[in-house]
């Protein structure tokens, strides 16, 4: 029954198109513009707040300030259909042949580079990323000196656990700075209590996909103090010995007798299904898993700390494209749907806000209905948002676990070529789930190799 619900909320947040005034009704031909002159075109990937979600709640509210202003300024947004891999082929695709009129671009924090080499966004004002946006994110906006983008939601690796399979075990939180050796004894203590549903300690995202990539950096920057793949450049710089303990550290992590054997071939949808199931006891997830396992969960049953060790930071960022004609229409659109108050909006969505105020001071949500937030109240009254809050109204985890987290985030590399890179970083570790691994000194010394080939030195 958990699963089933859990799916359906799933299904609506990664298939629904936004709608409202400005929603794209024809995914088949996403990229057509109409003639309007006003007309400012938002590309983005799905909504997981789903249908008429929170990213179109915003911009239907700055069409409305603009209409009252009379700028003849209007925002439509497009859902660009598909995996993320696959939205960064079309935005590519549409933006370097000319297809597609797009005048704002929704880009993962990992492909700012790429597209700013391109010289297909264009540069920023520095001051369009100001000090009250978390520093960790800011950095995600830059490329070669410059501004090219302005974060509009975050993302964060955390640990998400079931608090009455650990009531078994006479407790009901993990503690601040939990580490994997520690989850690990939990792990063992709950194999012997063998709760119902349960079958492996944790699972996670680690099919061949940007998800395994995830993963294994937040390995490597754990086993390693500072450790980088690149420099601010995007030149190489890792060397064998850092990628060996990596690998170590990749490999006890992912070990068959805590791990899920379906996390091997999982995606954040399944892995987040399988952990509804009960099936294991820590799931390591996304923000937004937040609110939607809230849905199925009650307090007393779900628990969400920081994760063990170092988490990756991510998320997307707003850049203006090099075709746009309306550049100052298209500037002042993401100045609105970034600033403090849709910052607020986004984090009681169930996005990670890019903005430290929205988690510290007294930041209210005007620029979106209630609507957009908060699902109807059931028959009874009772509203249907089980999210636990805070006195302030945010989501309850945001300011002791999210905030920190996000600071203390480290980046994927920055670099041009980010797809070369993931995917010969997803393919080399691959190897460490086959029949026959490798030693870690020879996966290490395989993966130097073709990162060497695949990054510049």
């Amino acid at each position: 029954m958990a699963r089933r619900m859990l799916l359906a909320l799933l299904l609506l947040a990664v298939t629904a198109c936004a709608g409202g005034s400005g929603g794209s009704g024809d995914p088949e031909h996403p990229a057509v513009a109409s003639a309007t002159p006003g007309e400012i075109v938002v590309a983005s990937g799905r909504d997981v707040t789903g249908k008429n979600g929170i990213r179109q709640q915003l911009i239907d509210a700055w069409n409305r300030q603009q209409d009252k202003a009379g700028t003849g300024y209007h925002a439509r947004l497009v859902e660009l259909p598909g995996s993320a891999d696959e939205q960064r082929s079309q935005l590519l695709g549409a933006l370097q042949s000319g297809s597609a009129r797009y005048d704002v671009v929704n880009l993962d924090v990992t492909w700012v580079p790429e597209f700013a080499e391109a010289g297909l966004i264009r540069p920023l004002a520095d001051d369009a990323v100001d000090a009250d946006v978390i520093a960790s994110v800011a950095r995600t906006a830059k490329w070669d000196d410059k501004v090219y983008a302005v974060p509009f939601n975050s993302d964060v690796g955390l640990l998400y656990y079931r608090r009455d399979y650990l009531a078994q075990l006479g407790r009901t939180d993990l503690r601040a700075g939990t580490t994997w050796q520690e989850l690990r004894e939990l792990i063992n203590s709950l194999d012997r209590k063998e709760p119902k549903g349960y079958e492996e300690g944790w699972t996670s995202q680690l099919a061949s996909y940007e998800g395994l990539t995830v993963n294994a950096i937040e390995a490597f920057a754990s086993a390693t103090k500072g450790f980088a793949l690149t420099d601010a450049d995007g030149h190489y710089t890792a060397d064998v010995q850092e990628l060996t303990a990596g690998v170590a550290e990749l490999r006890g992590r992912t070990d068959t007798s805590y791990t899920l054997d379906d996390a091997f071939r999982s995606d954040e949808s399944a892995s987040l299904g399988d952990f509804a199931d009960g099936r294991t006891a820590f799931l390591r997830h996304w923000p937004y898993a937040y609110r939607t396992l809230h849905q199925t969960f009650t307090e007393d049953q779900l628990g969400v700390a920081p994760l063990p060790g170092r988490a990756v930071l991510g998320g997307q960022n707003l850049a203006v494209t090099r075709s746009s004609q309306r550049f100052d229409g298209a500037a002042a659109l993401i100045d609105f749907l970034t600033n403090p108050d849709s910052e607020r909006c986004l984090l009681d969505a169930g996005f990670a806000a890019t903005r430290t105020s929205v988690y510290t001071q007294d930041v209210k949500c005007t620029n979106a209905r209630a609507s957009a937030l908060s699902p109807a109240a059931t028959p009874t009254g009772e509203s249907a948002d089980r999210m636990p809050r805070d006195s302030a109204g945010r989501p309850k985890y945001a300011a002791p676990i999210l905030l920190p987290s996000l600071q203390q985030a480290v980046s994927r590399p920055s670099t041009p070529l980010y797809g070369a890179f993931t995917q010969t970083f997803t393919t080399e570790l691959g190897a460490l789930f086959g029949e026959a691994p490798p030693t870690d000194a020879q996966l290490a010394a395989h993966l130097d190799g073709a990162l060497r080939r695949a990054l510049p030195g």
